[in-house]
């Protein structure tokens, strides 16, 4: 007997490395629980943690994207929701998740470069680092997000979010 399995969400959170996608999620996911659905969250850095990955060259950083996704798509094929944050900047990922994740929810949030640097939260793109996307690895900006947040750092995160869940739910 066949039974009629529901596929979990998955809410796609890309940007540029500080551009607030981790503290969006969380404010999601817990504005989202308050009203008694569960989902899974995860970010880059915890995943990198997890799975202990060093590499932050182009071809590594599309590796891991796609990583990323065959993880969710599990997890959303087994009923789980999942939000994950992660710069993740390439059109085909995304793409793949497209084709390939039924209940695939993509939100971009876009923070201007300049924001980024002078707030230097991560110390990232006035570092003498390397590899680091939107700094020497050209981004991807999504051009069909779902949803496009501005973030400028002045918005409240609150109202972000809630407009974020009227076009999730």
């Amino acid at each position: 007997m066949k039974k009629n399995f529901k596929k979990g969400k998955l809410i796609w959170i890309t940007g540029l490395s500080g551009s607030g996608k981790s503290l969006i999620a969380k404010k999601l996911k817990n504005k989202i629980e308050s009203n008694n659905e569960t989902f899974f969250l995860i970010n880059g850095d915890d995943l990198r943690k997890i799975f202990k990955l060093k590499k932050y060259d182009k071809k590594s950083r599309l590796n891991y994207a796609y990583s990323y996704s065959f993880l969710c798509k599990k997890l959303t094929d087994q009923g789980i929701n999942v939000i994950i944050a992660v710069v993740a900047m390439f059109h085909e990922v995304r793409k793949w998740n497209r084709l390939n994740i039924k209940n695939y929810h993509e939100i971009y949030i876009k923070t201007p470069i300049n924001l980024i640097k002078k707030r230097n939260k991560k110390k990232l793109y006035l570092s003498k680092k390397i590899n680091v996307v939107g700094k020497d690895i050209k981004a991807e900006y999504p051009k069909q997000s779902d949803q496009t947040v501005k973030n400028n750092y002045k918005n409240d995160i609150d109202k972000i979010v809630n407009k974020l869940l009227i076009k999730i739910n």
